[in-house]
């Protein structure tokens, strides 16, 4: 059964269980709101409702959705493999885009914490775009009202300031308002886990702190393996979180602390351990046991909720830690054999709910013992609702992959708001040129480096490269960080990212493409993010003249000069993984 309603949105699925209703809330500039309002007299248990519209397929080139990584081709309607979004999962948004990078239509929905599934789909039929927003596809405890609001942008805006405009819509409501980013987020990161896994071992470690520090990082996460011996890569111990392998972590946290880094603790927060304690605690209080990893906390009863919180301020208290990284967020969800009723000790019914009233006591209770607590996620629970408890949104993880960092850490930015964007940690072989091993670091330049190699092992070119780069990047970390930031050619992986403030501009461009020169600022930074030996500049008007210097990889200056960019095409050669910067010079 349908119904067609305002402004050609189609209801499916509607029943005489519950009343569906859409309004137009407000309309101005092609942008329009819709309320959505699911109703009854009585309590109902709520079945998959859509919404549906249609375009024409004019100008479209590609569907942005928030983690389809390199997949953002146009999908036809045959393909039913549909984006959720959920409070620990995606965000709620899908934007259509053009030719020229220019949105064609962007919609998203306020909810960001109940699931969701949205698509925006080809029909060959028409020739015609249908987009869908579906509610209620997962199992849900029974309500008697819901209510959300559609947003819908068919501006002319470039597709990222739509995307940018929806992350500032959504913060504005007083259920996703962001927490702050305390300064500790927006700096380098050097990360235990894909160079050590479990096997740390703390006089290592602070060597690497040491180093570390002095190359510009100021923050260390201890990952997997702080909390137990067990070498396996598995989760079989998680749930007890005691420093089994460094046991007085209090003393370790004060001599990471001398080396001038900060450190932060890495915790698998559902996952409770067959061989842990926590385990024959709570046993019975479990969202799965059948999880391939290790059972799943139940956050929907008080005192597993009040486990977990006391663990992370026990942690703060007793050992004077800096932060935390929050994983696996994203298997709290309903499996199969959860029940969905709030009985039983059970104060919610829904996992959402719950993972939200666990989230917000966790950062709530951290606050109070430490305001500037750093709180990182990795995608994909980096949506708008998660931005009210983390600080330090961090790629998925993709070692030794510099392409997928680059498109990863884009991705993130444009929904991320003042939420600092972290790259996933860089890495490389030992053994590559050290051209090829600055790819991996130039490609997270837009986002906070994060890094995971052996410095101690690491030779005097790769140290000087590290450093050139990462200091590189302190100095210009507000233009990088919160600038304003356009990312060029989603389709073809954004081989250029561009940010920049009033005074200075950043390009970076990580392909043989030729850069559209139209910058008005007095600097002018271009990283050669490739192994070619030169960038191309083309302009459709006179700039005038400028100072150049040239730096290869290890920040060496190898030459400087003046130029003219006027209307056409200028070559400038450049080491690979090089950078150009261009000042203003009025005099020539």
């Amino acid at each position: 059964m349908k119904d067609i309603i305002t402004n050609n949105i189609e209801v499916l699925g509607k029943s005489d269980d519950f009343d569906v209703s859409v309004s137009l809330q407000s309309e101005s500039n092609n942008l329009q709101i819709y309320d959505v309002h699911f109703s009854s007299d009585s309590y109902f248990s709520p079945h998959p409702i859509t919404l549906r519209w249609k375009i024409p397929a004019i100008n479209v080139k590609g569907v942005w959705k928030p983690t389809t990584d390199f997949s953002k081709r146009i999908m036809d309607d045959w393909e039913l493999d549909h984006m959720e979004s959920r409070i620990s999962v995606d965000s709620p948004v899908i934007s259509i885009f053009g030719h020229n990078d220019d949105n064609v239509l962007t919609f998203a929905c306020s909810d960001p914490i109940n699931t969701t599934e949205l698509n925006a789909l080809y029909r060959e039929e028409d020739n015609c775009i249908y987009c869908h927003i579906s509610f209620f596809t997962e199992r849900h405890h029974n309500i008697n009202s819901y209510k959300t609001q559609l947003r819908i942008d068919r501006s002319k805006n470039h597709f990222s300031e739509s995307l940018s405009e929806v992350a500032s819509w959504w913060s504005n409501f007083d259920y996703l308002i962001p927490i702050e980013t305390p300064d500790l987020a927006k700096t380098p990161v050097y990360s235990t886990w894909y160079q050590f896994h479990q096997k740390l071992k703390p006089e290592e470690l602070l060597l690497e702190c040491k180093i570390a520090s002095s190359l510009g990082y100021e923050l260390i996460i201890l990952d997997d393996g702080w909390q137990t011996i067990d070498e396996n890569r598995g989760y079989d111990y998680t749930g007890d979180w005691q420093p089994e392998r460094i046991p007085n972590m209090r003393r370790f946290v004060e001599q990471v602390h001398n080396t001038g880094m900060k450190l932060a603790l890495w915790y698998s927060v559902p996952f409770c351990g067959k061989k842990s304690s926590a385990y024959q605690k709570f046993k019975g209080k479990f969202l799965t046991e059948e999880h391939r990893w290790a059972p799943v906390f139940d956050p929907r009863y008080p005192e597993v909720r009040n486990h977990l919180i006391n663990i992370y301020i026990n942690a703060l208290k007793d050992w004077g830690i800096d932060g935390f990284k929050l994983d696996f967020i994203d298997e709290f969800k309903a499996y199969p054999e959860t029940v969905l009723t709030k009985e039983d000790g059970r104060d919610f019914s829904s996992v959402n709910l719950a993972v939200d009233r666990l989230m917000t006591d966790i950062i709530n209770s951290l606050h109070a013992i430490k305001p500037d607590i750093v709180i990182e996620f990795r995608q994909k629970y980096t949506g708008p609702a998660m931005r009210k408890y983390g600080n330090m949104f961090r790629a998925f993880d993709c070692p030794g992959d510099s392409v997928m960092n680059r498109v990863r850490i884009a991705d993130l930015k444009m929904l991320s708001g003042t939420t600092a964007v972290h790259s996933d940690m860089f890495t490389y072989h030992k053994e590559e040129p050290l051209e090829i091993k600055a790819l991996q670091l130039v490609n997270t330049l837009f986002g906070v480096p994060q890094l995971s190699i052996f410095l101690n092992e690491a030779s005097e070119n790769e140290l000087s490269m590290i450093n050139f780069y990462t200091r590189y990047w302190n100095t210009n970390k507000d233009i990088l960080l919160s600038g304003k930031f356009i990312p060029q050619k989603p389709l073809a992986n954004y081989p250029i990212l561009k940010s920049y403030t009033d005074s200075k501009t950043i390009i970076g461009v990580f392909d043989n493409y030729i850069i559209d020169f139209k910058e008005k600022t007095e600097q002018v930074d271009i990283i050669n993010g490739q192994l070619e030996e030169k960038i191309t500049l083309s302009s459709s008007d006179n700039y005038g003249g400028y100072h150049c210097f040239i730096y290869n990889s290890e920040g060496e200056k190898i030459k400087e000069y003046d130029i003219m960019i006027l209307i056409g095409a200028i070559q400038i050669k450049v080491p690979p993984c090089g950078l150009v910067q261009l000042k203003k010079n009025n005099n020539i």
